[in-house]
């Protein structure tokens, strides 16, 4: 979970971020600042989560933010369709996450035992 979660939540605090300026910039929201704050504090919020990603706590407040993200829709009609997206994308990731943290920790052990393990199985040098 923490891989792709992680991966989820620093791509939308990027795209978050950007999408803050250009809502500004096009006049979606009326003050540049007004903007900026709703985007800053959203993209720092989504960064801060990813250290929450270890806990049942974390995936909650994952769903919160993808909740606020596309609420953000009624002020930026964009953000729907980019709140849609990355909202499937952490669905992918609460979803799918924790088999892949298993498999990098199941690889991770096996590497571990080869480097400190029984080395008789390895090729004889002729």
């Amino acid at each position: 979970m923490r891989v792709l979660g992680s991966s989820v939540l620093i791509t939308e605090a990027i795209v978050v971020m950007l999408a803050a300026l250009v809502a500004a910039g096009t006049g979606a929201i009326d003050s540049m600042g007004t903007s900026l704050a709703i985007g800053g504090v959203l993209a720092v919020v989504l960064i801060v989560a990813v250290g929450t990603l270890g806990n049942r706590f974390g995936i909650t407040l994952g769903w919160i933010l993808q909740a606020l993200v596309l609420a953000w829709g009624f002020l930026v009609p964009a953000m729907w369709i980019v709140g849609g997206i990355f909202a499937v994308l952490w669905f992918f990731a609460v979803r799918n996450g924790s088999r892949v943290d298993a498999l990098r920790a199941q690889r991770a052990a096996q590497a571990n035992d080869d480097d400190n393990g029984d080395n008789s199985q390895a090729p004889q040098a002729r």
